[in-house]
């Protein structure tokens, strides 16, 4: 049987001392050694195909060298790309993701969450947080944990978001300036940030333009997908036959209210221009193209990777926050109004 490559054989071949060797194959102190030294480390590393040994690097450092990830729905096509930006940001640093999905269920939530500090995790990055989170705590401690395209009321829980506000205000201004005056609003969930921060720009965006919003163009679906779009926009036109323009929760939202319209034989955007919000991946290919407002999901989750392991490393929570800017993705889904 081969012998299993050690760290002093890593050393050896590299010529450094394996302290040295050692330091630079921790991401976290990597900074320490010089950087020829470090890659001719790391490629005397590869090339005896070496491994560190993680559960001794645990015992040591007294972490996990786990995140717990949690999304609400994997299905959700903007959830992906954040996944990926946190992983890329905590392998960097020789950190896991451990990922759980709760299906937009707050008891499974629960179970998960309970479930992951069994697993002695290091820290928490949720997308799955409500307004009224409050961070784990651990013997009184507060465990940490960082919010992602979500924030809590409580300013003490970082968090990473985009500028849903920014956002908002842009896709009512090009409606505006195409001529629409009745643009109705789906909107997501008020119990999380993500709903109740582009239903306030919303509104706020309106009266801006001096429009009044009559709360009989507004609909509040009870999650961000297709189904739940698909039925808010079902009352809206039910009830509502001269709206012109929709301003949807989010894409998949939007992508429901494409289906209400053409079960009421109107099309989109001779009859109603329809936006969105998050740019996720298809989005442009819908029929037609949506307009909609992208979101960098990626960094977003390289961002909140790094805030957690900067809380994992002071030790101590932080109440750090970024906003991230959006871009509007004008397509075929807005036109002026049919006169």
């Amino acid at each position: 049987m081969d012998k299993v490559p050690t760290i002093k054989d890593v050393a050896s071949l590299a010529q450094v001392h394996a302290a040295t060797a050692s330091r630079a194959l921790n991401p976290q102190t990597r900074s320490k050694v010089s950087p020829p030294t470090a890659t001719r480390i790391l490629e005397a590393a590869k090339a005896l195909g070496y491994a560190p040994n993680s559960a001794a690097r645990s015992l040591r450092t007294r972490t996990s060298l786990v995140a717990g990830v949690i999304i609400p729905d994997l299905r959700n096509p903007v959830f992906p790309p954040i996944v990926r930006g946190i992983e890329d940001m905590l392998r960097e640093a020789g950190y896991m993701a451990l990922l759980g999905n709760t299906d937009g269920d707050p008891d499974r939530e629960r179970e998960l969450l309970a479930a992951m500090r069994g697993r002695q995790t290091d820290g928490f990055i949720l997308a799955t947080g409500r307004r009224d989170l409050r961070p784990e705590t651990d013997r009184g401690r507060p465990v940490p944990t960082v919010l992602v395209n979500r924030r809590s009321d409580a300013s003490d829980v970082p968090s990473v978001t985009a500028d849903s506000q920014a956002g908002i205000s842009a896709l009512v201004r090009m409606l505006v300036e195409l001529g629409h005056r009745r643009i109705a609003h789906l909107a997501g969930p008020q119990d999380l940030s993500t709903g109740w921060e582009r239903h306030q720009a919303y509104l706020a965006a309106m009266a801006c333009h001096g429009l009044t919003v009559s709360p009989r163009v507004i609909r509040y679906c009870a999650a961000f997908t297709e189904e739940c779009g698909l039925r808010a926009a079902r009352e809206l036109f039910a009830a509502e036959t001269d709206i012109t323009a929709v301003v949807a929760g989010n894409d998949l939202i939007a992508l429901g209210c494409y289906q209400a319209l053409a079960e009421r034989g109107l099309t989109c955007p001779a009859d109603v221009s329809v936006v969105g919000f998050n740019d996720m991946p298809f989005a442009d290919a819908f029929a037609p193209a949506l307009t909609t407002v992208r979101v960098p999901h990626r960094l977003m989750g390289v961002e909140a990777g790094r805030l957690l392991l900067e809380q994992i490393q002071a030790g101590s929570p932080s109440a750090k926050t970024v906003l991230l800017p959006c871009e509007l993705m004008a397509r075929d889904s807005t036109a002026p109004p049919r006169k």
